[in-house]
């Protein structure tokens, strides 16, 4: 049921990307369900109020301007082009939908055979894999996102990006499409690890959704 849960969130999200005004999804689990590695206050917060205003500021940005008929991808596309009002919550709202999904309290899910193997190929490991995100969170400094991504040929990387910047926007070096990201923002864990982040990092592990991931990752392939 959960997984389904999540399935059709996923359709909901790039569906809802086709035209605005652009709407929250719901969250496909209750805030306490990541108890223990996200605690509940902060997942309420985070999605309630930090998620709910870059969609609202985001509508607000683009009314009356050309992006109001755009989808988000095609906002994205031209973010260096954009008012920063229109990048930072355009960024904001689609690495928080992605973000919700990417998790579940459902327990050891596993990347696809296709997946792990994209993973050994590019990274050498499963561990070396992590070891490169938990890097490319801890090193960000301040505000971003740490980020696996498929690029252009069809290969895995792991980036960074500060703020609400992601892979898909014109303004980063390394472009690709998103599979995976991890919110490196305080406001995804600093009520629970203050000042720890690289133990945020570590527990992220524990709730991630590795069949969302896989889903992500075919369907990245399947339009190269």
């Amino acid at each position: 049921m959960k997984i389904m849960k999540v399935a059709a969130l996923s359709a909901v999200f790039a569906a809802q990307f086709a035209f605005a005004q652009f709407k929250q999804s719901p969250l496909p689990y209750a805030y306490n369900a990541l108890e223990g590695n996200i605690d509940a206050k902060t997942m309420e917060i985070h999605y309630s109020k930090h998620a709910a205003a870059y969609v609202a500021n985001l509508n607000k940005a683009i009314a009356g301007t050309p992006q109001e008929k755009q989808t988000l991808f095609e906002i994205m596309s031209t973010a260096s082009k954009l008012p920063m009002a229109v990048r930072n919550n355009a960024g904001g709202h689609y690495n928080h939908e992605l973000f919700w999904t990417v998790l579940t309290p459902v327990k050891n899910t596993q990347p696809s055979a296709k997946l792990a193997k994209a993973i050994n190929d590019a990274f050498g490991s499963m561990d070396a894999f992590k070891e490169r995100m938990a890097k490319a969170g801890a090193d960000r400094f301040g505000s971003g996102w740490a980020w696996l991504s498929v690029d252009r040929s069809g290969k895995l990387f792991v980036s960074s990006t500060p703020n609400q910047d992601n892979p898909l926007m014109d303004v980063v070096e390394e472009k690709g499409t998103p599979i995976f990201g991890i919110d490196v923002w305080e406001h995804a864990y600093y009520l629970k690890y203050q000042n720890k982040r690289a133990d945020y990092l570590t527990a992220i592990w524990n709730v991630t959704n590795w069949k969302e991931i896989s889903r992500r990752y075919e369907e990245a392939i399947g339009k190269r």
